[in-house]
C-alpha cells in the first residue's frame, strides 16, 4: 500500500501505512522535519503533530519525501538503538498452557521463546503506561481470548496477535496472560511515569514461579 497523508485537524497529519513495520520506519525517519512537535506511531499509522504556527501546507511536500525515504532506507528491527530495560517475570499466567497448545510448543518452550527475544516498544495506547511490544518469536502469535476478563491485575504479562504487553494497572483485558511481574509500569511520581516508552528495547527474564 502506498502511504496516504490525511489531514488531522489544523496542526497534524495522519500518515496511513501498511502495518507496524512501516509505521516504525516512518516514525523514526521524521526527526529531520522542522517544526514537528510530536510523532505518534500506531499499528497502521503515524500521527505527525506540528508546532503552533507551522505552515502545514508548506510542509506536506517535505513530509512526503521523508516518508518515502524512511520506507526505503530504514529497517525496523528489535535491535534498533534505544534504552534497554529488563523485566523479571514469573511465568505463572493462567493462559500459559493455552498459548502453548495454540503454538504447538510446551509451556517451557513458550517461556524460552518469550525470553530469548529482545522486544521493541512500538507505541502506547489502551491505558496510560500500556505499550505494545513487537519483534518477538513468530511462534508466539496468540489469538485474543474469546471472552475478555472483567479485570486483569497490574503487572500481568500478556500476548495478543504478534504483540506483547504488560498491564500497568487493573483493567479489563482480552489478552492471553502468560506471567506476572513486580516491575511497576506506571508511576505518576516518576519521570517519565511510564517504565517503558516507545523506542525502548525490552528483555524479559525468567524469575521462576511466584
Amino acid at each position: 500500500m502506498t502511504p496516504r497523508l490525511l489531514p488531522a485537524g489544523d496542526r497534524a497529519v495522519l500518515v496511513a501505512v501498511d502495518g507496524i513495520d512501516q509505521a516504525l520506519r516512518v516514525a523514526r525517519g521524521l526527526g529531520a522535519l522542522r517544526e514537528v512537535e510530536d510523532v505518534v506511531p500506531a499499528g497502521e499509522s503515524v500521527l505527525v503533530r506540528f508546532r503552533p504556527g507551522a505552515d502545514l501546507g508548506a510542509r506536506l511536500g517535505d513530509l512526503e519525501v521523508l516518508v518515502s525515504r524512511a520506507l526505503h532506507g530504514y529497517s525496523a528491527s528489535p535491535t534498533a538503538e534505544g534504552a534497554e530495560i529488563s523485566v523479571v517475570v514469573a511465568y505463572d499466567g493462567p493462559d500459559l498452557d493455552d498459548v502453548a497448545r495454540a503454538s504447538g510448543l510446551t509451556a517451557a518452550e513458550v517461556v524460552a521463546a518469550h525470553t530469548s527475544t529482545v522486544w521493541t516498544a512500538a507505541f502506547a495506547g489502551f491505558a496510560p503506561g500500556f505499550v505494545y511490544l513487537v519483534g518477538g518469536d513468530p511462534r508466539l502469535v496468540a489469538p485474543r481470548r474469546s471472552e475478555p476478563r472483567a479485570a486483569v491485575e497490574p503487572g500481568s504479562v500478556a500476548l495478543a496477535g504478534d504483540y506483547c504487553g504488560v498491564y500497568p494497572s487493573r483493567s479489563p483485558g482480552g489478552w492471553q496472560l502468560i506471567g506476572s511481574t513486580a516491575h511497576v509500569m506506571w508511576d505518576v511520581e516518576a519521570d517519565p511515569p511510564a517504565a517503558i516508552v516507545p523506542g525502548m528495547r525490552v528483555r524479559f527474564v525468567d524469575g521462576g514461579a511466584s
